[in-house]
């Protein structure tokens, strides 16, 4: 997909220096800074991303903005409507999604009979605010993470995992990191709109198993090893 992105790339400056080249000329009269040029910042590079990217929502309603304000822009709708009608495209885009990819998504076969998460899993919540959880010198049963509007930090690296646990995170307009030690594997299924989990952790043979089951709604989830935390710190 990175070749296919940069051929497309590459042909849309071929074609906007063409279009230049021959407005100059006189061969072709048109103005460049037409009423809603700007629009073409959002609509050109979410087309892109649409046709070469996995994760198209975002892209679709990036799009899908950018051609309403254009619209707004020549006169043809007036911004009241707009404002009226984006909401309900974007929650209808987002609610097909989630159908869709419940109904059509892949699944890992090794992941798809995840267990439900300990109930002596801890529960850790952020609401419009940050929270940071450590299990250091604890046995480790899993957890649960609720980020909404706000950022949660969970801390593994001193944590005693002796067996398979299940971690679920949900990010909504949020963000999560998750610092797992060496010697553990993380495997993760997820069902994101407009976000997505990040794994950066190597797989290691014969390690417990992390089972992150994730949530991403205009959110991210970032898994990293202990070596990214000193990295960071």
């Amino acid at each position: 997909m990175k070749k296919v992105r940069g051929v497309l790339w590459g042909l849309i400056l071929v074609a906007v220096g063409v279009l230049l080249l021959l407005n100059t000329l006189d061969v072709l009269a048109f103005d460049i800074f037409f009423k809603g040029f700007w629009t073409l910042f959002i609509i050109v590079p979410c087309t892109v991303a649409l046709i070469t990217e996995k994760e198209r929502l975002g892209s679709l309603i990036g799009l899908c903005v950018g051609v309403f304000l254009l619209l707004c822009s020549r006169g043809v709708l007036a911004y009241a409507l707009l404002w009226k009608l984006l909401l309900p495209i974007i929650v209808v885009l987002i609610g097909l999604r989630i159908v869709c990819g419940t109904l059509f998504g892949r699944k890992k076969a090794d992941v798809a009979n995840i267990p439900p998460v300990s109930p002596a899993a801890k529960n850790t919540t952020a609401v419009f605010n940050g929270a940071r959880v450590s299990f250091a010198g604890e046995t480790f049963d899993g957890a649960a993470l609720r980020a909404v509007f706000g950022g949660i930090e969970c801390d593994l690296r001193d944590a005693v995992i002796d067996k398979d646990c299940v971690i679920d995170a949900t990010a909504v307009f949020g963000g999560i990191e998750l610092y797992v030690p060496q010697g553990v594997n993380v495997q993760v299924t997820s069902t994101a709109v407009c976000g997505g989990v990040s794994d950066h952790t190597k797989q290691e043979t014969g390690a417990h198993t992390l089972y992150l089951r994730a949530t991403c709604v205009f959110g991210g989830i970032d898994v990293k090893g202990e070596e990214h935390f000193y990295a960071e710190n």
